[in-house]
């Protein structure tokens, strides 16, 4: 069962740099009322995380212990931004823009080592990436 908390934790892949200078910006431009960690530092067995999916995908669990992964996860973090915010983080969960969103994630996501901040530690092993 997944712990339970006040706020909602945003888990991050720690050791790409792409990735932590990512989640570093959102939190302080955005300023949503969760807490963030990254996954080296999360103890995920007592989130229901396994650590494939931590590496897979940028992770948002809400304070009912509900688990969201990739674009789904942005979209629950500009939610928790509120203001403007709210409305992408709505439209990003409804069809045809939480497809899209989920397609542009994945590509992102599979060349974060190729992109400005990214290095070659920033690749998702290819035996983690599903199918």
């Amino acid at each position: 069962m997944p712990q339970r908390s006040a706020l909602s934790l945003v888990v991050y892949d720690g050791d790409c740099a792409f990735c932590t200078t990512s989640v570093t910006r959102i939190m302080r431009r955005l300023r949503p009322k969760c807490t963030v960690s990254p996954w080296q530092f999360t103890d995920l067995d007592a989130l229901g995380v396994t650590r494939r999916r931590a590496q897979h995908e940028l992770l948002y669990i809400s304070p009912a212990g509900t688990v969201y992964g990739g674009a789904q996860a942005v979209a629950k973090i500009l939610l928790r931004a509120g203001g403007i915010w709210a409305w992408p983080g709505g439209m990003l969960t409804l069809p045809p823009a939480r497809w899209i969103a989920h397609g542009i994630y994945r590509t992102i996501a599979a060349h974060r080592d190729r992109l400005p901040g990214g290095s070659p530690a920033c690749a998702v092993p290819t035996t983690h990436r599903p199918g």
